[in-house]
Formats: C-alpha cells, structure tokens, sequence
C-alpha cells in the first residue's frame, strides 16, 4: 500500500507523471463512465481540471460538426484594445471533442488545409484523436482559411477554437 502513496517531488513511487496523457485521458473515460460534468485535481503546484460542457459521444464522422463563432462586429472590444482587421465574414471553425489534434492523417503526410486553401462544407480539415479513435473533422462551412489556431498534436477540449476562415 505504501507504493500508492505520491512521494514529495509529485510523482508516484513507480516514476509515472500523475498528469501524463494517458491518465488524462482515463480521467475522461471515467467522466464519462459515471457521468461526471467536472474533474478538478491538484497535486502540489500542479492542476488539472477537466470539464465536459455537453454528454460526450463518439459519433461518425461525417456527423461530426465542429462549432462556428461569428466574429464580433468592427468596434466592439470589450477588452479594450484596438479591434483586430478581420472582416465582419471571419468565423472560426471550433472543436466538437475533446483530444489531440492532428494537422494531417500521419506524419509525413502534406496537411490536411493550410492558409489559403478555399474549402467547402465537406472539407476534412484536420483530425481529432480521442480515445485511440481518430476523427475527420469536416469545415462545417464553406470559405477561405485564413489562420490556423491550434498546433499539430495538441490537446484540444470542445469549443477550442482551430482554424479562422472567412466564409463565402
């Protein structure tokens, strides 16, 4: 019993990170197990905090529909710095899972979009890997990609945003 104790550093006496990927995702697995909205650890200066906005479900991925934000209209910032130059048509292409996100289907391969690329509704343009299931994100809408958010192989909750296009 005394090796499931963590010793001081933050570690568990076998050497394993408590906050390694493949714990975080066992930690979503029992979320959704026992259907639990929120995980909230700590472990010395180290948090995680897992948070599940919607029931979670694999589904095909042709279903899949990743969440689109409309920019706010020119001159409104409640942050109050200058408005960025974006035109009123950008909208930004979010997470519909949570995972690792993938720029292409395997390392080597060109990427699935890149900026610039016009693409339609139906365009792959990245892949979402969650639970060792890899899942074709579709655009969702048609346009032109202007800025890619995330990096390749990040972790991404749902409603991360990914990729900023400016719609047809």
């Amino acid at each position: 019993m005394a090796n499931e104790k963590p010793n001081q550093e933050g570690h568990d006496c076998d050497g394993d990170e408590v906050f390694e990927i493949e714990r975080v995702r066992q930690l979503v697995s029992l979320m959704k197990e026992h259907e639990l909205t929120e995980i909230d650890l700590r472990q010395g200066h180290k948090r995680i905090r897992i948070r599940s906005g919607q029931e979670a479900t694999i589904v095909n991925a042709s279903a899949i529909q990743p969440a689109m934000v409309q920019s706010a209209p020119a001159g409104t910032n409640p942050a109050g710095t200058a408005p960025a130059a974006e035109p009123e048509n950008t909208t930004v292409i979010k997470s519909p899972m949570v995972g690792t996100f993938y720029t292409c289907a395997k390392p080597g391969d060109p990427p699935f979009v890149k900026v610039g690329d016009q693409i339609s509704a139906d365009t792959i343009v990245c892949m979402v890997e969650a639970m060792k299931m890899f899942n074709e994100i579709p655009a969702g809408i048609s346009g032109k990609i202007v800025g890619v958010i995330a990096r390749n192989e990040e972790p991404v909750d749902v409603g991360r945003p990914l990729f900023r296009i400016i719609a047809d």
